[in-house]
């Protein structure tokens, strides 16, 4: 358990502190510090959460479980308030008051993965029958995620449902009773796919980008050249010329090209490593859980770091249409990064209580060949 905690650690370090140089590189031309100093303090406030929940139980979430699911969804709801919903880009995401922008569907990933973790625990026994395996948690589910979808953010909409899909599996739900509910979710997103001009144009845009590089598919393209640029060992640190007006808002959901035309191929490889190690002491962590909540709590929360950044990588590469994720730890985004680094605080948590069980069964059995 060492072993993995230590790696997380790590992992979690190199990638905020890699984040931290290239939001300055991003930005020294036109914002100075003045962008970087914004997540330090966002970073700051991440790792005292951090800090926090590592060293108290995280079983104490379960009694907060609900009313964290109550608060996220009054939250998303809070965006539609005149003079404290913000807008931008056609979507209403942000709250906005005394000159703070917070997204209220960062706090809502965390409060919905400990919410059905509480629920997988409590109705283990359950999870196999249709009402409490499939229909309930639909309903909670869903009134979560259809808030996030009409902001619109087919993004998080998208990863979230994957993440709490994973989880009711984990849970014990029968796989051949979650088929038809999947089929009439992926339905019913194609359908709204379908009727939305601007998500068409990106999908096409996605599939033929040589023939929209000049406009829907102009930020995917630009993304592509800068990585093309880059190399093996990139152009040197702050010598991107993409992020001079040719990739829109580089700081953020494609920070990762900005990095592959500085820093080249084997940083870019490097950080997919970084993500994969972590996902992989992330899931150890939850498989040594001392109780089935650990276990879906952690097992929820390194899918949904794995997932976000495995979307984010797949967009920036082409390999998928434009999905408005960031890369966690390392995009420009104050909210991702405190949910981030809360997230990971509670590994540690489930992390720290596991190491505790583990002694105390070694000291049992110490003790039985002693008394032999």
């Amino acid at each position: 358990m060492k072993v993995a905690v230590t790696f997380l650690a790590f992992c979690v370090a190199a990638l905020l502190a890699l984040g931290m140089v290239m939001l300055y590189s991003c930005k020294m031309t036109e914002d100075g510090a003045g962008l970087l100093l914004r997540q330090l303090i966002w970073g700051a406030l991440g790792v005292g959460a951090c800090v926090t929940i590592a060293s108290n139980d995280y079983r104490h979430l379960k009694k907060i479980a609900w009313p964290l699911y109550a608060l996220a969804a009054i939250l998303l709801l809070a965006v539609y308030v005149p003079h404290l919903g913000y807008a931008s880009h056609g979507a209403r995401r942000w709250v906005s008051k005394f000159g703070l922008t917070f997204q209220p569907s960062e706090f809502a990933k965390l409060a919905l993965v400990i919410t059905l973790a509480w629920y997988g625990e409590y109705f283990k026994r359950q999870m196999p029958t249709w009402k409490r395996g499939i229909l309930i948690p639909a309903l909670f589910i869903g009134l979560m995620l259809g808030l996030i979808f009409i902001e619109p953010d087919r993004g998080t909409t998208i990863l979230l449902a994957a993440v709490s899909s994973a989880m009711l599996l984990i849970a014990g739900v029968n796989w051949k009773k979650f088929v038809l509910p999947i089929l009439l979710a992926v339905g019913g997103l194609v359908v709204s796919i379908l009727h939305d001009p601007m998500r068409m144009r990106r999908i096409f845009s996605w599939l033929y980008l040589e023939e929209h590089k000049d406009g829907v598919g102009y930020q995917a393209y630009q993304a592509m050249l800068a990585l093309g640029s880059g190399g093996w060992f990139g152009l040197g640190l702050g010598n991107s010329r993409q992020k001079m007006g040719f990739v829109p808002e580089h700081q953020t959901d494609f920070i990762l090209s900005i990095i592959g035309e500085e820093l080249g191929l084997i940083a870019t490889l490097l950080i997919i490593v970084a993500f994969i190690v972590l996902v992989a002491c992330g899931l150890y962590i939850s498989l040594r859980a001392r109780d089935t909540f650990g276990l879906l709590l952690g097992s929820g929360i390194t899918f949904l770091i794995g997932l976000q950044a495995a979307i984010n990588i797949g967009v920036v590469t082409s390999a998928l249409p434009n999905k408005g994720l960031p890369l966690p730890f390392i995009s420009y985004g104050g909210s991702n990064l405190l949910a981030m680094l809360t997230c990971v605080g509670v590994l540690f948590s489930i992390a720290a209580r596991a190491r505790v069980a583990e002694t105390d069964a070694g000291e049992g059995i110490a003790g039985e060949l002693q008394a032999a």
